[in-house]
C-alpha cells in the first residue's frame, strides 16, 4: 500500500497532479483514513453503554430503574461511572412505575432500563399507563444480537411491535454510531406534544466492546471451499458496519422541544368570554403541571382569576390544602349551574361522564396538547365554543394576565364553598359511625390526614379505600398526590413512593394502599431498605376487594374471587427490614401515637407499614368500578 502511494504521488507530481493523479491519491488516502479507524474502534476498550450513560447525563438524567439483566449491563455499570444512581426494583413493572413518578416530579424524563424478552414483556402495563397519564418516559430494552434476531436466540421476541402502539417513538438500535443520535431524538419527543413513553431496543452487539463482539461473530468451523470464504467475509463486514464510526464525536445536548400553544386571538376571545361569565368553573387536569409552566405561577394566576376550581390528578394540591378557590365537592351540581367551563387539560372521559354532566347553555373553553384528547365525546354530548391545541399552563398565565383587573363575582365561589363544607360535615359524621367489625376507614384516613407532614406527597394504589382517601386526605401542595391516572392501574404504589422519595428526599412519602393492591409491589420493601428510601405505608385491611364486592354481590348474588384474609402484611414488610405495626380495635385509641411513631421511624430511615385492620361502610355506595 505504501508503495502505491509513492507511485501515485510520483505520478501525481510528473503531470503536474492530472485531475486523475488527484482522484488516485485521494482515493487511497481515503483507504488509509478508513484503515486508520477501523484500528482505532477494534482497539478501542469502549462500548456503546458509555454512550447512552454520556446522552443521559447530558439530559438531566439523575436516576435509572431497573432489574439487572446481562443485555443491559454495559449501560447500567457506564451510569454508574458517569454518577446516574442505578435503581434496581424487585419488578420490572416497578421500575417504569419508579421512573414515571420521576417525569411528573422532576420535570425530566424519567428513565427504565430491563432486559430483553420476558424483562420488556412485564413493563407492558406500566408503559401503557404512562402513555394514557401523559408520562415522558424512556425505556430502554435489550435485544438478542443483530445477526441472530429472529433464529431462536435467548429471550428474541419481536419488541418493537409489541411497543409501537404503546409509545410514541420505537426504535432498534442497528450500530454503536446510531446511539447517540437516537437517544437524543427520542428523549426529545418524549417531551414534545402531548408528553409520553419512548421505546429504544438495544441489540446486545450494540453495547459491549468490539474485542468481545468479535469472538461471539467468529464461526468454529466454517463450510469449506467458496461458501465457507463467502460467509466469513459477510461475518467480518458486518461486524466492521457495527462499529464504523462507533467513537467520533458526537453532540450529546438535548434537541428542541415543542410544545403547542395556544394562538393570540384564542386567548383574546377567551378573555372576553370569562369576563362576561357570573358563574365560572375551571376543572384543572394534570396535564396543566407540565414544564415548562411552575406550578407556583399557576397557583398565583389561578388566585388572581378567582375562579372557584376543581382539581384532578396531579393538580391536587395546587391551591393548597384550605383554599376558597378549591371546591372538593359537589362537582355535578356546580357544573350544572356554571355559565362557563373551563377545561385546563381535563377530558370528557368516563369521570366527567364522557361529557353528559356539562351543561348545554354554558359556555365551554377546551385547552389540551393533545388533539384527540381535547375533542373526545364532542360529537356526541357535548360542544366546545372554543378547543385550543396547546399547553394549559402556559394558557392560564396568559389568560390571567389579560384578565388583570377583573374578578369573578364573589359570591359564586362562596355559595360552591357552602355547599361542600355542608357536605363534608356530613361525610365527616360518617367517620363517627361504627363498623361492623375493626375500624371505620373514614376515620382511620381524617386522622392521617391531620398528622401528615405539610411536605408529604401522597401516592394513591388501590380501590374502596383509595376511593374514600381522595375525598378527605388533602394535598399541601402542587405535584404532591401521585395517582395511576385514566387507565386505573393497580400496583403502581411501589414504584411511585420509591420514585417520589428519591426525588424528594426530605419529604414524607405516604402510600395509600387497599389490600388488594398491596399484593403487587409489596417486595418492594425489600428496595426501599437497600437503597435507604424510607416511605410509610398505610394499608386497609377489610380482607375483600371490597371496590368490585359492592356492586357484584347484590347485582349477582356472588361474592366470587372478592374474599381475601385479614392477613399479616406487617410481617411481610419486616422480613424485608422495614418495620410492620398490626392496627385493630383495640389501638383505636393509640392510633394517634402509631402514626407518629411511624413518622418517626422514616425520619430515622425505615420503612413503615401500618396494616390497618378496617369495616364496612356505605360511604362510596354508588361508585362505579367499571
Amino acid at each position: 500500500f505504501r508503495l502505491e502511494m509513492e507511485i501515485a504521488i510520483a505520478l501525481g507530481c510528473s503531470v503536474g497532479f492530472t485531475f486523475g493523479g488527484l482522484v488516485f491519491v485521494a482515493y487511497k488516502l481515503g483507504l488509509l483514513y478508513q484503515l486508520f479507524l477501523h484500528k482505532t474502534e477494534t482497539q478501542s476498550p469502549r462500548h456503546g453503554g458509555e454512550s447512552v450513560a454520556e446522552v443521559l447525563r447530558a439530559h438531566g438524567v439523575k436516576f435509572v430503574f431497573t432489574l439487572v439483566g446481562g443485555h443491559i449491563s454495559p449501560i447500567l455499570v457506564a451510569c454508574e461511572k458517569l454518577g446516574i444512581r442505578i435503581v434496581d426494583t424487585r419488578h420490572e413493572a416497578t421500575a417504569v412505575f419508579a421512573a414515571d413518578a420521576v417525569a411528573r416530579l422532576s420535570g425530566t424524563v424519567g428513565v427504565a432500563a430491563v432486559t430483553a424478552g420476558p424483562g420488556l414483556t412485564n413493563t407492558v402495563t406500566a408503559v401503557k399507563n404512562a402513555q394514557m397519564a401523559e408520562s415522558p418516559l424512556l425505556l430502554i430494552g435489550g435485544a438478542a444480537a443483530t445477526l441472530l434476531q429472529g433464529r431462536g436466540a435467548l429471550q428474541d421476541i419481536d419488541q418493537m411491535s409489541l411497543f409501537k402502539p404503546l409509545c410514541k417513538f420505537c426504535a432498534s438500535v442497528r450500530s454503536v454510531r446510531e446511539i447517540v443520535p437516537t437517544m437524543r431524538k427520542a428523549l426529545a419527543i418524549a417531551q414534545s406534544g402531548t408528553p409520553g413513553p419512548v421505546f429504544i431496543e438495544f441489540p446486545i452487539d450494540t453495547l459491549y466492546p468490539f474485542h468481545l463482539v468479535s469472538k461471539e461473530f467468529g464461526v468454529k468451523n466454517p463450510p469449506k471451499g467458496l461458501m465457507g470464504k463467502v460467509v466469513t467475509w459477510y461475518l467480518h463486514n458486518h461486524l466492521k458496519n457495527l462499529f464504523a464510526g462507533a467513537w467520533e464525536t458526537r453532540d450529546v445536548s438535548p434537541l428542541p422541544v415543542h410544545i403547542p400553544q395556544a394562538t393570540d386571538d384564542q386567548v383574546q376571545k377567551c378573555i372576553e368570554l370569562v369576563s362576561r361569565a357570573k358563574k365560572p368553573v375551571i376543572l384543572l387536569g394534570s396535564q396543566a403541571t407540565l414544564p415548562p409552566t411552575p406550578t407556583d405561577d399557576i397557583r398565583v394566576a389561578l388566585e388572581s382569576l378567582g375562579i372557584p376550581c376543581f382539581l384532578g390528578g396531579m393538580s391536587r394540591g395546587m391551591l393548597g390544602r384550605n383554599s376558597p378557590l378549591h371546591i372538593r365537592q359537589n362537582r355535578k351540581c356546580a357544573l350544572m349551574d356554571a355559565d362557563l367551563v373551563l377545561l385546563a387539560g381535563t377530558v370528557c372521559d368516563f369521570r366527567l361522564s364522557y361529557g353528559r354532566v356539562l351543561n348545554r347553555r354554558s359556555k365551554i373553553i377546551a385547552v389540551n396538547r393533545d388533539k384527540t384528547q381535547l375533542l373526545k365525546n364532542s360529537d356526541m354530548f357535548w360542544k366546545p365554543n372554543v378547543a385550543i391545541q396547546g399547553d394549559a399552563g402556559s394558557f392560564l398565565l396568559r389568560l390571567s394576565k389579560g384578565l388583570m383587573g377583573h374578578k369573578c363575582p364573589e359570591d359564586w365561589p362562596q355559595r360552591l364553598k357552602a355547599g361542600e363544607v355542608t357536605k363534608e360535615k356530613a361525610n365527616r359524621g360518617k367517620a363517627d359511625e361504627k363498623t361492623d367489625c375493626h375500624l371505620n376507614p373514614l376515620s382511620v384516613l381524617h386522622r392521617v390526614d391531620e398528622l401528615m407532614a405539610d411536605d408529604s406527597i401522597i401516592v394513591a394504589d388501590g380501590g374502596d379505600f383509595v376511593g374514600s382517601a381522595a375525598y378527605i386526605m388533602r394535598p399541601r401542595g402542587p405535584l404532591r398526590w401521585l395517582d395511576p391516572g385514566a387507565f386505573g392501574t393497580l400496583g403502581v404504589g411501589g414504584g411511585f413512593a420509591l420514585g417520589a422519595k428519591l426525588c424528594r428526599p426530605e419529604s414524607e412519602v405516604w402510600i395509600i394502599y387497599g389490600d388488594g393492591s398491596l399484593g403487587y409491589s409489596v417486595a418492594e420493601f425489600d428496595t426501599f431498605t437497600r437503597h435507604k428510601t424510607p416511605v410509610i405505608a398505610l394499608v386497609g385491611n377489610d380482607a375483600c376487594w371490597s371496590q368490585i364486592s359492592r356492586e357484584q354481590v347484590p347485582i349477582l348474588g356472588s361474592n366470587v374471587a372478592c374474599g381475601l384474609a385479614f392477613t399479616d402484611y406487617h410481617i411481610v414488610a419486616d422480613g424485608y427490614g422495614g418495620k410492620g405495626t398490626l392496627i385493630g380495635c383495640k389501638d383505636e385509641d393509640k392510633l394517634d401515637d402509631i402514626i407518629k411513631e411511624a413518622q418517626k421511624e422514616t425520619r430515622e430511615g425505615r420503612a413503615t407499614l401500618l396494616n390497618v385492620l378496617i369495616g364496612k361502610t356505605n360511604f362510596r355506595e354508588g361508585s362505579i368500578s367499571v
